[in-house]
């Protein structure tokens, strides 16, 4: 009975250890490198504009299922990959993060263009929330202090990422 107890105990700490990420996933991120689903060539051609994204939400009820969009990546999560913002053409950004927590992304994917599949709505998210992703990225405490309203923002929650020109 001991003998079970101190298997069962070293493969509960080698599965916790294979799963434990203490950062982003390694790469450099290249053309056409993929994160989460697999972004097929079609979804490629048929991806849209971050201003024709906006535009949709705006006449469409706020919320547009299975889209795929292209961007430039502004900022990646320092502590998982677990998010990242894409550069929007009036110079804002918008937030996306990967579905169900599923995969995460490498640091490298800062200043390169993606096509992102996935489901994109305006949401207002909180202070706390905000102030939470502020220091994720790592940004200055005034910075932190001076978000002090809610936002409306576009949110997009990606099933998969792919490297593009």
């Amino acid at each position: 009975m001991k003998f079970k107890a101190i298997l069962f105990t070293a493969a509960l700490t080698a599965s916790s250890l294979a799963f434990a990420q203490s950062g982003p996933p390694e790469g450099k991120a290249l053309v056409g490198d993929t994160y989460g689903d697999q972004v097929n060539s079609s979804a490629e051609s048929k991806a849209i504009t971050v201003e024709k994204l906006t535009k949709q939400l705006k006449k469409d009820n706020k919320k547009v299922e299975n889209v795929s969009v292209k961007g430039k990546v502004t900022d990646v999560c320092d502590k998982k990959g677990c998010w990242l913002t894409i550069q929007t053409e009036d110079n804002s950004k918008f937030f996306v993060k990967m579905k169900d927590y599923a995969f995460f992304v490498p640091t490298a994917l800062k200043g390169k263009n993606v096509v992102l599949e996935g489901n994109a709505e305006r949401k207002v998210t909180s202070v706390n929330e905000q102030k939470h992703y502020a220091e994720d990225a790592k940004k200055p405490q005034s910075e932190i202090d001076a978000i002090t309203q809610p936002k409306e923002e576009i949110r997009f929650v990606a099933n998969g990422i792919k490297v593009v020109n």
